[in-house]
């Protein structure tokens, strides 16, 4: 899967707030069979990816130091 510099913010939990949290900037991958579905692929903190709802989120423009920082792996 490619990995890309897009981002959106949470607006829904989808009812499951152990997974999502509302007002927080997730990085968005890639995935044109998950869009087909009104799904969008994001990263949480764990650097893992899984997918979500498309309505959960609205995408966000981030300035370049800003997606560096999100596109950091964790240590």
């Amino acid at each position: 899967m490619k990995r890309t510099n897009r981002f959106a913010v949470c607006v829904n939990d989808a009812g499951a707030p152990g997974s999502l949290e509302v007002r927080k900037i997730y990085r968005v991958l890639d995935d044109a069979e998950a869009e087909a579905h009104a799904l969008v692929r994001v990263i949480d903190e764990s650097g893992e990816d899984y997918l979500f709802p498309a309505k959960c989120f609205v995408p966000v423009e981030v300035p370049k130091a800003a997606a560096r920082i999100f596109t950091k792996r964790p240590a």
